[in-house]
């Protein structure tokens, strides 16, 4: 039987960019317990997710707690802060064991997708009207339609942004008679990240200088640590909002203040918007590039039309 290594496991399963929270803080442990549990058990990749959804309701439940556990209320809150972030060790464990093994199946990528939704929304909702309960203040039941409507629309955002450029994408392989890249898109599985499928077919010249500036020079050294630009995505929106903002109520021993929760709240939600137009605002300049080629495209054709007698 063969044995997977660490180094098996970051060529298979890491990808080549993701969040900056799972690069640093998430793959270190999550790539050396793939290591173990595919080696030494036959965990499914649904029994990660139903793991990482068992944690989920735990952590909630702690988020909870403060409504009647008094003076130890704040031990609770980091209780529920440590859970939901091994919840997301054991979300990300699963789709590395899937594509370790080749045990991913359809069904199981649907689990994965609504149990995420669940743990997020229960989590968020715990700790927000659990706070309100405990507290009075009314701002936590303010902050928690304002965050549902940053997590859904996110989800909205990045769907249509990904399924545009895959329209454009194909739109361009139809009107260049490239049927090789037009099979290649219609069977590619949907990107729901529009951050890994950025458009490729802007017009430039060959052997073009590489782009100069600050921006340029920060994306190439994030990407060599395979952290995306994108550096405020749906992953760090939840956990600021379920382990930062719960970790927060440790300043209430230094300062008279209760806990950060609601700054970290509005943070977490004005990073994630300001994120979302930039992405809005890319897809915008690539469509203008896919207008500008679909019409070169276009006028390159060739003419054909009846002969007159």
């Amino acid at each position: 039987m063969s044995r997977f290594t660490l180094a098996q496991v970051k060529e298979e399963t890491y990808k080549a960019k993701d969040a900056w929270w799972t690069v640093f803080l998430v793959d270190p442990l999550a790539g050396r317990m793939v290591v173990w549990t595919a080696n030494r058990t036959n965990i499914t990749p649904n029994q990660l997710t139903l793991g990482a959804g068992v944690l989920g309701l735990l952590s909630a439940i702690c988020f909870a707690a403060p409504v009647w556990a008094a003076d130890l209320g704040w031990a609770w809150l980091l209780a529920g802060a440590l859970l939901f972030h091994l919840s997301f060790v054991l979300d990300c464990m699963d789709g590395k064991i899937a594509r370790l093994k080749g045990t991913g199946s359809v069904f199981g990528s649907w689990v994965d997708f609504v149990f995420d939704r669940i743990r997020f929304f229960g989590c968020v909702m715990a700790l927000l009207v659990g706070q309100w309960v405990v507290t009075g203040q009314a701002a936590y039941l303010i902050v928690a339609p304002v965050v549902v409507f940053f997590d859904l629309l996110r989800y909205l955002n990045g769907s249509q942004v990904a399924k545009t450029r895959k329209s454009m994408k194909q739109t361009l392989a139809v009107a260049s008679g490239d049927t090789e890249r037009l099979r290649a898109e219609a069977t590619r599985p949907d990107v729901s990240d529009p951050e890994d499928d950025e458009m490729s077919d802007a017009p430039g010249q060959v052997g073009a200088a590489a782009p100069r500036g600050l921006y340029p020079r920060v994306r190439n050294l994030l990407l060599r640590h395979r952290v995306r630009p994108h550096l405020f995505s749906g992953i760090e929106f939840e956990m600021f909002l379920c382990v930062l903002a719960p970790a927060t109520v440790l300043v209430a021993f230094v300062t008279p203040l209760n806990s950060l929760i609601i700054p970290v709240a509005v943070f977490s939600c004005l990073a994630l918007g300001f994120f979302e137009v930039v992405l809005v605002a890319r897809l915008w300049k690539e469509s203008r590039r896919f207008e500008a080629r679909r019409r070169e495209l276009a006028a390159a054709a060739p003419v054909t039309g009846g002969g007159g007698s």
